[in-house]
């Protein structure tokens, strides 16, 4: 990652914790004036219906058992008013009754109204003080809203002195000039508070991104390092490979011309000096053959003659079929199905059992050493089924599956128990495992005790020539 990247992720990263900070910010700041704006409200209205009830509440008294304010207390209520300090703060004075109606006022138009029972009104009846801004809508208000746009409203329970007993509530209005000043100062210092603090945690958090984009970086450089490392590993396994594969191409290839040399060397050397031996005794037989000479207590000579006459001629036919076994075929030019049907032939014609072929959708040209291996693998497939189960209904399957050649070689017989048997050293089955395994294919081995037996063989037919 270039330094120009890395600023275009920090500064995005940044972007984002900014908007959410700021989101933060301005709903804690909204909630925190919002509380403080309650709060002053609340504690304004408190202390001037504690200012209010100690002059108000000795001229309400008559109001206990359900009396009636007189003259004079109606006086004294407008005097509380009238050039006074408290005048110059409280602008209107309602006293109300139970059931909405007005039993004094400073405005004498609403004395003796009666007006539907608002929800700070019963508030108040419930024996709290109820303070907020009024926009003075109201229908009581009327015389108000002409010279005022909002008044703090504060309603306050009064009591009886000895009883406790709610008599009525008071009702007032004062200015909102100090409190505005007050809320405006209030609402300043705690954007101020919340505004500092966004800042810090921005800080914080700028800090922390770019800590954890440059141990990015540094994880990324390791990985980007790693990763070359890996990459020229593959690169040497990959040569490796195809080393391995062409050593084993030429390995399979060079083991058939060994094997054709041994039998050439079988034919042409210890072939033929038995073979010339043989047409040698056979020359002699009339003379050897009838002689009744003795040889130890119970045999003639004649008869040993004709004892070694025979093996000699076994040991001749012994050594030709082992030659011709040993010699591969001249499979080259065949295709992929005739080089399968050639070993199968071969086969029959050997045991005199007849072999069925199932072919799918098989490629005709696949490399040498494929044709060579499937050969041999059909080849010692069903000379195996032969010896050991009898040859019983021996059948080959021939197909292609995922860029492989898959050939089965099956049969009825009585069938094996393949772990003891192959841990007992059953050299066919290992020779073909191995032919197969060092071409990169893999090779299996299906029986059980009276249930037949299956050898499936595939073989990548992707190969390197010899």
């Amino acid at each position: 990652m270039n330094a120009l990247s890395w600023f275009a992720h920090v500064r995005l990263s940044l972007a984002g914790g900014a908007v959410i900070l700021l989101t933060g910010m301005i709903l804690v700041g909204a909630w925190v004036q919002g509380e403080i704006q309650r709060g002053v409200i609340s504690r304004a209205g408190m202390l001037a219906s504690l200012y209010i009830d100690s002059f108000v509440s000795p001229h309400l008294q008559r109001l206990a058992g359900g009396g009636q304010l007189s003259d004079v207390d109606r006086a004294a209520l407008d005097g509380l008013l009238s050039g006074t300090r408290l005048g110059q703060q409280i602008m209107l004075i309602k006293v109300w009754a139970p059931d909405g109606r007005v039993i004094y006022s400073s405005n004498q138009a609403l004395t003796g109204l009666r007006f539907p029972v608002k929800p700070a009104l019963a508030t108040a009846f419930a024996g709290e003080v109820n303070s907020s801004i009024s926009d003075l809508h109201d229908a009581e208000n009327v015389s108000e809203r002409q010279r005022w746009s909002s008044l703090m409203e504060t309603y306050a329970p009064l009591r009886a002195d000895h009883t406790g007993e709610i008599l009525a509530v008071v009702e007032f209005y004062h200015s909102t000039d100090d409190l505005t000043r007050e809320l405006r100062l209030a609402g300043l210092r705690s954007w101020l508070f919340v505004g500092v603090v966004t800042t810090v945690m921005l800080l914080m958090l700028a800090a922390l991104v770019k800590r954890a984009s440059d141990t990015i970086i540094a994880q990324r450089v390791a990985l980007g390092e790693k990763v070359s490392q890996l990459a020229a590993l593959l690169e040497q396994n990959e040569k490796l490979h195809e080393r391995v594969q062409r050593a084993a191409t030429r390995t399979t290839s060079l083991n058939e011309r060994f094997l054709g040399k041994i039998a050439s060397d079988l034919h042409d050397g210890p072939g033929q000096g038995v073979a010339l031996t043989l047409m040698r005794m056979e020359a002699l037989a009339e003379v050897c053959g009838a002689c009744m000479a003795s040889v130890g207590k119970e045999r003639s000579v004649g008869q040993e003659f004709c004892t070694l006459l025979t093996a000699l001629r076994a040991a001749l036919d012994d050594l030709r079929a082992i030659s011709k076994g040993l010699h591969l075929p001249e499979i080259e030019q065949l295709s992929l199905v005739e080089t399968v049907e050639r070993a199968i032939r071969d086969y029959e014609g050997k045991a005199g059992r007849s072999v069925s072929l199932d072919v799918g959708e098989v490629p005709d040209n696949v490399p040498m050493v494929v044709k060579i291996s499937l050969f041999r693998v059909i080849q010692e497939s069903l000379a195996n089924g032969f010896r050991h189960a009898g040859g019983r209904n021996q059948h080959v399957h021939l197909t292609r599956s995922e860029g492989q050649i898959v050939v089965e070689i099956a049969d009825h017989g009585c069938g094996f128990d393949t772990g003891s048997e192959i841990a007992a050293g059953h050299l066919g089955l290992t020779g073909m495992r191995e032919r197969i395994e060092l071409l990169g294919g893999r090779f299996s081995v299906e029986s059980s005790p009276d249930r037949g037996t299956v050898i499936r063989a595939a073989v990548p037919e992707a190969q390197g020539e010899a």
